[in-house]
């Protein structure tokens, strides 16, 4: 979609630490958030199947989209119930570091710690419930002395409620490395869905060292 100059802009502005990802990856401005198309009333899951029931081929379809779901267990709401179960980090070598997320969204002191010039990926674990979610998208922005250094966007997908939570496997990234790159980060890590709904917001600090904590 788009001609080749506005690909060639999306590429480079996906070259920094955070922007590494796949080609199903959604890059943008904050101005294209603010950009919603009106769409109708939201129908909770059973008003969706009760609305086509006499339509075989629509019934199967959207049965199919549900999967293995138990509709009899499903609520009747318009809304999807997101949860991010599970934040985890996986590098080669190293036991996987599983961060516990607070409540508030703040995790206390330095959230975890990277190793310069290690190459790692993010897991995440989402459970949904209630409705499909659409375009669930995750956002990262990072800042380093005031200074923003990554400004990451990454497409998720779209979800149908089910009972086992869905595990998303992000692209790989390698930390910066040398004197600058070491030291105390801030970042606000955000996963979004096509409505403006925000299901999780974090707000922490990192660091990057010499080598991994003990």
């Amino acid at each position: 979609m788009g001609d080749e100059n506005d690909k060639t802009e999306i590429s480079a502005s996906a070259s920094s630490m955070q922007d590494d990802a796949s080609d199903s990856s959604c890059y943008g401005t904050e101005d294209e958030d603010d950009i919603r198309i009106q769409l109708g009333p939201k129908m909770s899951i059973r008003e969706h199947l009760e609305k086509d029931k006499d339509d075989e081929s629509l019934r199967r379809w959207k049965e199919q989209l549900l999967g293995g779901l138990d509709v009899t267990e499903v609520k009747d709401e318009a809304e999807p119930d997101v949860k991010i179960v599970e934040l985890t980090i996986v590098a080669d070598g190293r036991p996987d570091i599983v961060l516990e997320i607070p409540d508030d969204g703040n995790p206390k002191g330095p959230w975890f710690t990277l190793k310069e010039g290690c190459k790692y990926h993010l897991r995440f674990t989402i459970k949904v419930s209630n409705d499909i979610v659409c375009g669930l998208r995750y956002t990262n922005t990072v800042w380093k002395t005031g200074i923003k250094v990554v400004n990451g966007r990454e497409m998720l997908g779209t979800f149908s409620p089910q009972a086992e939570p869905y595990v998303h496997e992000m692209p790989e990234e390698t930390t910066p490395s040398g004197m600058f790159a070491r030291g105390s980060y801030h970042a606000k890590t955000k996963f979004v869905d096509d409505d403006n709904n925000c299901h999780l917001e974090l707000n922490y600090t990192f660091e990057i060292r010499k080598e991994w904590a003990n």
